[in-house]
């Protein structure tokens, strides 16, 4: 494709933040791979707006939404239809329209789970440590109980909310304190603290933080930017580190696929990041 035309198909982020962004050059790079006449771009929409965004977006005819931070619940309550996952999770990131109709899904987790297996860390067996209880958190609880995770620790400021979360997991999950990290082969941190410099200075990820070190993989799901202060702190007690970086491309591919109908070209799609990737 050379140009948008009268016939290109359009797709979208949606989010607040969202100018911060990598889905549009993921998704475009694919399609100019695959010589697609197909165009994704960014949507800020504001908390609340969500039922609007998405009924203007059936009625312009896009063929799909990805939806970040914070409308996740609100995009699966705006879906006429949504998959056992994302009704499990009471949220959905994926909205694919199609003949009138709009289909919630959640690619979060299984994006996760792809991710770490692509950097060496397999979740069978081992004890997994998620820090929040949100959508993001929920969808990463979920995946991992589904991976075969051992024990999925659920560490949240709100105890009740880490309770209902860790549920998600079966009989591996439950409620843990901070401290508990120190167990954990994997340790995730799902909330949205960090996300373009801001927030930074949690009390429970500091308290966190004093529980890591060597031979356990610190990952944040945040990936702008790259290190934030969690993961800086996570590197300096001599534990690995990785951002989310990983996980928005997989789960972006499992998108496309939604999306498109076609194969993701993966390879593609992590050298049109690859830059972003420094510091992770």
């Amino acid at each position: 494709m050379t140009s948008p035309g009268a016939r290109t198909q359009l797709a979208a982020v949606i989010g607040d933040p969202v100018r911060h962004s990598l889905s549009p050059r993921l998704h475009n790079a694919a399609y100019g791979a695959l010589h697609m006449d197909w165009v994704y771009v960014a949507f800020e929409v504001a908390p609340g707006s969500v039922p609007a965004a998405v009924a203007g977006a059936r009625v312009l005819g896009l063929r799909g939404l990805s939806v970040t931070t914070p409308h996740k619940q609100a995009a699966l309550t705006a879906a006429d239809h949504a998959s056992p996952l994302a009704q499990r999770l009471g949220a959905a990131n994926t909205l694919v329209f199609d003949k009138g109709e709009v289909f919630a899904e959640s690619t979060d987790g299984d994006g996760l789970v792809a991710d770490l297996r692509a950097a060496g860390y397999e979740p069978s067996g081992k004890v997994a440590a998620v820090i929040g209880a949100g959508g993001a958190a929920r969808s990463a609880i979920v995946a991992l109980g589904a991976a075969g995770a051992s024990r999925v620790l659920v560490v949240n400021r709100s105890i009740d909310h880490a309770v209902r979360a860790a549920e998600l997991a079966g009989p591996v999950g439950r409620a843990a304190p901070a401290e508990a990290v120190a167990d954990a082969a994997v340790i995730l941190q799902a909330t949205p603290v960090g996300l373009g410099g801001r927030g930074e200075g949690n009390e429970l990820l500091a308290e966190v933080a004093a529980h890591l070190g060597a031979g356990q993989l610190v990952y944040d799901f945040v990936y702008h930017p790259p290190v934030t202060s969690f993961l800086a702190a996570a590197a300096n007690s001599g534990a690995a580190v990785r951002n989310g970086l990983g996980m928005l491309v997989h789960q972006a591919a499992l998108q496309f696929e939604l999306f498109c109908g076609e194969p993701a070209p993966l390879a593609v799609m992590w050298a049109a990041v690859a830059a972003e990737a420094e510091g992770a």
